[in-house]
């Protein structure tokens, strides 16, 4: 099983980006993202179902950033947009053996490698 994450870059605040994670190896019904500043704890961002019709977001990024899937291509994307210098960090995806998403980090199986994200003011 094998999580790949790709698509951060350095950009200046407002911009955009997209955030990949492919997985092989098995199918993952529950999928999220979860990002990591810099002597900061890991924190939620953004999970969704298979059918990609429940989303959930953390608060930050509500209304500014979209996760989706293409169940075909076992890819999950992060549309980042409107991006702050706040959003800054090493962006991990995840996959969970559940099909309910969850919010916790503990709560999830596998995790990719992670993509750094640089906002500049």
């Amino acid at each position: 099983v094998q999580l790949q994450a790709s698509g951060g870059g350095l950009v200046q605040a407002g911009d955009s980006l997209r955030l990949s994670c492919a997985a092989s190896g098995r199918t993952f019904y529950a999928m999220g993202w979860f990002r990591q500043a810099p002597g900061k704890e890991r924190e939620f961002v953004a999970a969704l179902n298979w059918s990609g019709a429940n989303t959930y977001y953390a608060d930050s990024v509500k209304g500014r950033f979209t996760i989706s899937r293409d169940n075909a291509k076992n890819t999950v994307y992060l549309q980042m947009n409107s991006l702050k210098p706040e959003d800054t960090a090493v962006y991990y995806c995840a996959a969970d053996s559940g099909v309910v998403p969850k919010t916790r980090a503990a709560a999830y199986d596998y995790w990719g490698q992670g993509t750094l994200v640089t906002v500049s003011s």
